[in-house]
């Protein structure tokens, strides 16, 4: 007996499984404030995706201080502070940014140094960021997995000189990329 209902839904089925392009495998970063006890406040979400020119970074972010700031990929997923001269470190135990070339230099998202340096966030006066960044570099967003994603204080001059890291001072927010 055949089921030609059966059959035809069947056929529909298997057709739309090979049409239907695959969609990026985004991640949603949470980003709340680094403080010397560990986090406060969530501050909005970073939404990652995989595009051709590189990885975007997705921001809807409120409650920074308006003007920029340095924004990278840090090697540990753990935003938990740390010590420094008897200090508490906010986010400290985050390490420092990802650089799995061992580069050792920081030269933003279009240099040669640290994987993890991405394009500076603008805040607008009212304390939010709702903008998209690409970091060129960064062509599989499976290599962002199990990291912390950090802004800093102020901005980012994209250098080592004259203040490691690109002079972003302290960390101000912090989020785990699942």
């Amino acid at each position: 007996m055949k089921h030609p209902i059966g059959t035809a839904l069947c056929l529909a089925i298997m057709a739309t499984a090979f049409t239907v392009p695959t969609l990026a495998a985004d991640l949603t970063v949470i980003m709340h404030r680094a403080t010397q006890e560990g986090t406060g406040d969530a501050l909005g979400i970073i939404a990652i995706a995989s595009s051709d020119a590189g990885a975007t970074f997705t921001l809807h972010l409120h409650g920074l201080a308006p003007g920029p700031h340095g924004f990278h990929v840090h090697e540990n997923a753990n935003c938990g502070p740390t010590y420094l001269n008897g200090v508490r470190i906010p986010a400290g135990a985050a390490g420092g940014h990802l650089d799995p070339d061992e580069t050792g230099t920081h030269e933003g998202p279009t240099g040669q140094g640290h994987l993890g340096d991405l394009p500076v966030v603008d805040v607008a006066a009212d304390g939010t960021a709702s903008q998209t960044l690409t970091a060129p570099r960064i062509k599989d967003i499976k290599v962002l997995k199990g990291h912390a994603l950090i802004i800093h204080i102020g901005g980012d001059n994209y250098s080592d000189t004259p203040s490691l890291g690109g002079g972003g001072g302290g960390r101000f927010a912090c989020g785990l990329i699942p």
